[in-house]
């Protein structure tokens, strides 16, 4: 229909061109056709950091920014975080639809008997330095899985690709947990195949002598709440880095290890971090309104607050906020709440923040329940990994699936020299470069 086309006309040869309107898109490729002249190579667009490319095709996770809506295969985000449990949401993200009771049951007896690491993968952990960063093991020893499981390398073999996604899933709260003891010098604690998803890496996290852990409830259901919530977020820059790594083909400990090494950066996963840092300078909630003025001056940054996406309260937020009073009432309170909810309440309250679209995202309030649960911060990143490994391999298994996909290769705009005549090494001048 010519409703759905788009005409463009290149004032440099007053050619016009027509191209298909599909989705809300077109497609990059229908701009090669525009050019000056036979040599001329085509039209391209430039898009640093992907503002405004769609680089695939998904059903898994919908995001509406400016309304604040979050939805997993359709079901709202705030449904599923108060109804079901963390191994309901992976198996929906993965296949589509939620299980029923044969079905989870099934999932979650496949999940649990893949949680035991390999004695050589523990021993590989052990080698790491006493203060390794936890996320730097759980890079490596992810991408160290490849090589315990080669079959893995197998990716169009859709009963072996799931048998690893299996696995992945199992053992990452496993990873997570030995890299934890290895940080504070505990020995590793092997997985309790009676305990739910959340109360296992609990287990392995903190117990000690006692011969049967047993998690708090509460603690445990506030986990699980948290790795709903951070289970897909569509094309953010860790999962663009699993579909990139993916689309040659790798396998997927691989790939996700690729996935891991971008949240592991602070303007990624890092920033819950980011935020105990802002609150511990700020110090006292009377402090608030003067750290704010300074962050309006161009001091500071208000850390927590925004986000690429959402132009609206990230409907994350909401939830952590509502589930952290749950965790306090069995920790205590967090001396750190007040302040957040006094940061919180002068900011929307401000145009400065309002006209900017400034809202709390997911990372405002998970950093201060996982200290008040017992995680030091270097988990945090980890404790995102764990719940994102779902939607990674979701959308990985949708990227293998996907006829259009190909290798990913972004094209350059070219900006350095045309072609220079060689110089002999006694005819070269000295180079100005930065000291080493």
């Amino acid at each position: 229909m010519a409703e759905n086309t788009l005409t463009i006309t290149d004032n440099r040869t007053g050619q016009m061109y027509t191209v298909p309107v599909e989705n809300g898109t077109i497609r990059a490729m229908s701009l090669r056709q525009i050019k000056t002249g036979p040599d001329d190579f085509g039209l391209m667009t430039y898009d640093p950091a992907f503002m405004n490319t769609a680089s695939c095709r998904s059903s898994i996770t919908y995001i509406d920014g400016d309304k604040g809506i979050l939805r997993y295969r359709g079901y709202p985000i705030e449904v599923l975080a108060e109804r079901c449990t963390f191994l309901e949401v992976a198996y929906l993200l993965l296949f589509g639809e939620l299980p029923n009771q044969g079905e989870l049951k099934t999932w979650v007896y496949d999940i649990t008997h893949h949680t035991m690491l390999h004695e050589a993968t523990k021993k590989f952990m052990e080698g790491f330095r006493y203060d390794s960063h936890p996320m730097g093991m759980f890079v490596s020893t992810v991408a160290a899985l490849s090589s315990v499981y080669p079959e893995a390398r197998d990716i169009h073999d859709a009963e072996n690709r799931m048998h690893q996604i299996v696995r992945l899933i199992g053992k990452v709260p496993s990873i997570a947990a030995l890299s934890y003891r290895h940080n504070v010098g505990f020995p590793y604690v092997y997985p309790d195949n009676d305990l739910s998803y959340t109360e296992n890496f609990m287990n392995m996290l903190w117990r000690m002598v006692e011969p049967k852990y047993v998690a708090n409830p509460v603690l445990s259901r506030a986990l699980d709440i948290l790795f709903i919530l951070h289970a897909d977020h569509e094309q953010n820059c860790g999962t663009n880095a699993m579909r990139s790594v993916g689309s040659a083909q790798t396998d997927p400990y691989l790939s996700l290890a690729s996935a891991a090494s971008a949240l592991a950066g602070p303007l990624h996963g890092g920033a819950n971090e980011e935020v105990l840092k802002m609150l511990d300078e700020i110090g006292t909630k009377d402090n608030v309104p003067a750290f704010i003025k300074k962050v309006k001056d161009g001091h500071g940054k208000l850390m927590g607050f925004g986000h690429r996406i959402y132009k609206n309260y990230d409907p994350r937020a909401k939830i952590i906020k509502w589930s952290s009073e749950q965790v306090f009432e069995v920790t205590g309170r967090n001396p750190k709440l007040d302040i957040a909810l006094e940061l919180e309440r002068i900011a929307l309250e401000d145009d400065y923040f309002n006209k900017r679209k400034l809202y709390p995202n997911v990372d405002f309030y998970s950093g201060i329940m996982y200290q008040a649960m017992g995680f030091p911060p270097a988990m945090f990143t980890v404790l995102f990994a764990i719940a994102r490994t779902v939607g990674w391999l979701a959308q990985w298994q949708e990227l293998v699936n996907d006829p259009e996909q190909k290798i990913a290769r972004p094209r350059q705009i070219y900006t350095g020299y045309d072609q220079r005549e060689f110089i002999p090494m006694e005819k070269r001048a000295a180079a100005s470069v930065p000291a080493r």
